[in-house]
């Protein structure tokens, strides 16, 4: 296979669609976020990259908590515009309804089918950014997401926003190509 030599770049594919909520000012913050990941099973953990100089990053540091909501495909329109403008001058505290959880220090999305509420463990400044790690300390899912005989989430209910970086699109999850720890029973080395 013929390869090109790119240099270093934030190739990763595909990276969720997020919104990181925060209390500033008085006032429930979201910011879109793609760069985002689980950071551990225990204790459950999750991690967020913010530029430093993002409003949001300000209520995180004040409060020592966020939420990280996954929001649906519908939701494309409200996550771009929290994309595109800083709670330091446009007031997203109207934009969704919310709640609160257990921490209280952050805003949970209603509308999103899945919110993560954490409380932050850890912050490493990495240049550009400010790795963010939060203790999942409560999970909330929509019922109409959730099998509650299997106790699971439907992800296909859940219709998660993908961000796809180097085309600047959104996108949805696809078709399912095969059964993890499964598929790779069949080879023999």
């Amino acid at each position: 296979m013929d390869k090109k030599s790119i240099g270093p770049s934030t190739l990763l594919f595909p990276t969720p669609a997020v919104l990181v909520g925060s209390e500033v000012d008085g006032k429930a913050n979201f910011m879109a976020v793609a760069w985002c990941g689980i950071a551990a099973s225990t204790p459950p953990a999750i991690s967020v990259a913010i530029r430093g100089q993002r409003h949001t990053l300000k209520g995180i540091a004040e409060h020592r908590s966020f939420s990280v909501n996954i929001a649906s495909a519908q939701m494309a329109k409200k996550v771009d515009y929290c994309g595109m403008y800083s709670g330091s001058s446009r007031d997203k505290s109207k934009l969704f309804s919310t709640f609160r959880g257990k921490l209280g220090g952050a805003p949970l999305i209603d509308e999103c089918p899945v919110n993560l509420e954490c409380k932050v463990i850890h912050q490493l400044e990495l240049g550009s950014h400010v790795l963010v790690v939060g203790e999942i300390v409560e999970s909330y899912v929509s019922s109409d997401c959730w099998d509650a005989q299997k106790k699971k989430v439907i992800p296909e209910k859940i219709d998660p926003l993908i961000y796809t970086g180097a085309s600047q699109v959104y996108q949805r999850l696809g078709e399912i190509v095969g059964k993890a720890f499964h598929e790779g029973k069949e080879l023999s080395l």
